[in-house]
């Protein structure tokens, strides 16, 4: 059980897991400027990603690929290919920290980027340039599911107020994308389901004031950590605390 006041954890490396049959074609674009401050935030709730140790190594994913929010945490590897012009070589990996909105005024193929069904990155700005030049603006992109491998254990954000519980919970390694999440305080034997609020935060409405907290947290690959007594009874909303790792 660990306390985390400031959290300076380095950027995930992510490699070796497939979630898919391969390579998909899809296309990136990028955001968020130079030093990437503009990717901060985000609709997956992870706030400074740079603190919570996504670094710019993110991007923000098409509907068609966003999931409603449940993609959030997955990582990608993905390469620049069929543009001898713009692409660069080499691959990155990335994480999806945010949501690219379709843009509905303007044709897929001219701006709007992110609408449905495309498949769409919008990567921060300096790993683009990682694959791609800068003028290139957008291009074409292979890529695949690979494995998140993060630096420490998952980290949990209790925040809201009694009988309000939002968890935020990030540096998930493995698939990286949960898919449920329970929790059992000190003074109860069973678990209680909690549902997703938005992004990666998760939602009781039980009183678990004055009691330790255990999570139980799944993944899309079937896989579930559970976390036991990895906040203390006397945890405060706004504390961070870490647990096992995928």
């Amino acid at each position: 059980m660990e306390f985390l006041g400031l959290l300076f954890m380095g950027l995930g490396i992510v490699s070796g897991y497939e979630g898919g049959s391969g390579w998909t074609d899809a296309h990136a674009t990028f955001y968020g400027g130079g030093d990437a401050s503009g990717t901060m935030g985000g609709a997956c709730g992870y706030g400074n990603l740079y603190s919570e140790g996504y670094g710019t190594n993110t991007a923000a994913l098409s509907t068609a690929m966003f999931n409603n929010g449940l993609s959030c945490g997955a990582c990608f590897e993905m390469k620049c290919v069929n543009d001898q012009r713009w692409c660069k070589p080499g691959s990155i990996v990335v994480t999806a920290t945010n949501f690219c909105p379709p843009n509905n005024a303007l044709p897929s193929n001219a701006g709007g980027w992110c609408n449905p069904p495309l498949r769409h990155f919008d990567l921060a700005q300096p790993v683009f340039q990682q694959i791609a030049q800068y003028k290139a603006g957008i291009v074409p992109v292979s890529f695949r599911r690979v494995a998140c491998m993060r630096k420490g254990g998952m980290r949990f954000t209790i925040n809201g107020h009694s009988y309000f519980n939002l968890v935020l919970i990030t540096n998930v390694g493995g698939a990286g994308d949960i898919v449920g999440v329970s929790v059992k305080g000190s003074r109860s034997p069973n678990w209680v389901p909690m549902s997703r609020n938005w992004g990666q935060n998760w939602q009781s409405n039980s009183n678990l004031d004055r009691q330790s907290l255990s999570f139980k947290v799944s993944t899309s690959d079937g896989r579930t950590v559970v976390s036991n007594n990895v906040a203390p009874a006397g945890w405060s909303f706004g504390q961070t605390f870490s647990g096992p790792q995928f």
